[in-house]
């Protein structure tokens, strides 16, 4: 079987102001740097209210839906913008996500990358922020333990910054495990060593300004496997955030495109080891063009490694 591919075209009319860093091309490069693997490539369904309303309340997305401008685009905070597409593109994405996991839980692919967009990690509960309006990591990991009955799942989350949203959505499910590392200090301010959980299901990795791929690959060793080991997943979700490169110009990490690689090469690696090489991973952040291109391809290639 073939890692799967799972995209929709109407991810590319979400449109944000001209300048902004969350644009159309992140999505038109990394699918183009794709298009040389062999994925079986999925078309996204849109995800149903009824899912939605697993992690966000109905007043997150009717709000959503009420602010929908019917041209140009409007801004719900400084950083964050919604065009007459973007509702449809961040259903998308959701719905993207929930096929991923059917997939994966299925048989029908090893793991899965959705390359989608608006991202994700951002998203609270009844706050859509940072780029992003629904939480499609922490909806999947819902969707794998509610619908498909799992006993416990993790999020991986090697965004640049921290997806408090993720964070916030599963604060309460003692049945899956968080893990996240993220440069700090760094917007958006949280993501501390000491946020636990209420579980203690919460595993924050904050990574210091300047500090470059061997450190995070010590960290990792030393840290994130050892506990994802521990809690032994049924099922994997990485969020997929390539700012952490140190071409991105909204963050100071100085990772390289081969540490992408890396990651994705020992994080299939260990779900070999704990929950049958089932991985899910969702793009989130990366902002540097050419460097999201090139990180999301390095990170692809080695699921499809592991898929063989």
């Amino acid at each position: 079987m073939k890692t799967a591919l799972i995209t929709h075209a109407d991810c590319l009319n979400h449109i944000t102001p001209t300048g902004h860093p969350e644009q159309v091309a992140r999505l038109t490069h990394v699918l183009h740097a794709l298009e040389p693997l062999d994925l079986n490539r999925v078309t996204a369904p849109m995800a149903a209210d009824d899912d939605l309303l697993r992690i966000h309340p109905k007043s997150h997305i009717d709000a959503l839906r009420d602010a929908l401008p019917v041209e140009d685009t409007v801004a719900i905070d400084s950083d964050t913008h919604l065009s007459s597409g973007s509702l449809d593109a961040a259903y998308r994405a959701a719905g993207g996500t929930l096929r991923a996991v059917d997939m994966v839980l299925g048989g029908e692919a090893p793991n899965a990358f959705v390359a989608v967009r608006p991202p994700g990690h951002h998203a609270e509960t009844e706050t859509p922020m940072g780029f992003c309006l629904f939480g499609n990591v922490a909806l999947g990991a819902k969707h794998a333990l509610d619908y498909h009955g799992l006993k416990r799942v993790a999020v991986l989350d090697f965004d640049v910054h921290h997806g408090n949203g993720t964070q916030d959505l599963l604060w309460d499910e003692k049945r899956a495990l968080t893990i996240t590392s993220q440069q700090m200090p760094l917007w958006p301010g949280t993501g501390n060593a000491d946020e636990t959980g209420a579980y203690d299901n919460v595993i924050n990795v904050p990574l210091p300004p300047e500090s470059d791929g061997a450190h995070m690959r010590a960290v990792y060793a030393e840290k994130v496997f050892p506990a994802l080991r521990a809690f032994k997943p049924d099922l994997i979700l990485v969020s997929a955030g390539f700012d952490a490169h140190r071409a991105d110009p909204l963050a100071q990490l100085n990772w390289d495109t081969e540490d992408f690689a890396w990651l994705g090469r020992e994080i299939c690696a260990l779900a070999q080891t704990i929950c049958q090489g089932r991985v899910v991973s969702v793009l989130e952040g990366g902002y540097d063009l050419s460097a999201l291109a090139a990180s999301a391809k390095a990170f692809v290639e080695q699921l499809c490694e592991a898929a063989k």
